[in-house]
């Protein structure tokens, strides 16, 4: 009697093992849905995330590029009031008028960015291995919080701040400290905010202590 043989089906379509886009950085990426609306009232925290195999930003000629490269971004809807740069991320708040701005100011600017970072490293192709992260700041205690993150955030990855002023942020020129700094002669590289939130409201929640640690704005 002829043995009767077994088939295997194959399936096709569905999610598969190890399909899609892989995370940068060993993170889960920026999920691609359509981003949230945006009203001109809260400012924004923005992170750009480098590929991998890429020098580190906070060397200073690259830092120095790159620094030139936020101070031009900005225009009177879009603007960037505080950032930090580490060695394989950036950090920004950001203003701006609505969504279509805000988008089109941060591809603007990672666009800028990327530029500055080739031309430094005299090489081609892409710079940021994900799209950007944004996390609108709703509320005095968010935006303190977040401004706080990105001004310390080099004490998040094991850098020793002496004076508590990171040289590679917009720190030096920050004026919310609890202590009065001295400020480079330099002109700033980013704008005073103009939401209620970025230039009045997180002050009531206490200014910045040159001491202070970044944690996860919320």
């Amino acid at each position: 009697m002829a043995r009767q043989r077994e088939f295997v089906f194959r399936t096709w379509g569905g999610k598969r093992l190890g399909a899609g886009r892989k995370p940068a950085h060993g993170r889960a990426g920026v999920p691609h849905v359509v981003r949230a609306n945006h009203r001109a009232a809260h400012p924004v925290h923005i992170t750009l995330r480098a590929r991998a195999g890429l020098p580190p930003f906070r060397e200073r000629a690259v830092f120095a590029e790159m620094r030139r490269s936020i101070a031009s971004a900005s225009q009177s809807r879009f603007r960037v009031v505080e950032f930090s740069v580490q060695d394989n991320h950036v950090h920004l708040v950001v203003e701006a008028h609505d969504k279509r701005t805000l988008t089109r100011g941060v591809q603007g600017l990672a666009i800028r960015l990327a530029r500055a970072v080739n031309r430094m490293l005299s090489a081609r192709g892409p710079v940021w291995g994900d799209r950007y992260h944004a996390r609108e700041l709703r509320t005095p205690r968010e935006v303190r919080n977040a401004i706080v993150y990105v001004l310390m955030n080099a004490r998040k990855h094991g850098a020793r701040l002496g004076s508590g002023i990171d040289a590679f942020s917009s720190a030096p020129w920050f004026e919310g400290f609890a202590k009065k700094i001295v400020v480079p002669p330099d002109p700033a590289p980013v704008l005073n905010a103009r939401t209620w939130l970025g230039s009045v409201g997180w002050r009531r929640r206490g200014l910045v202590r040159l001491d202070e640690r970044p944690r996860a704005p919320s």
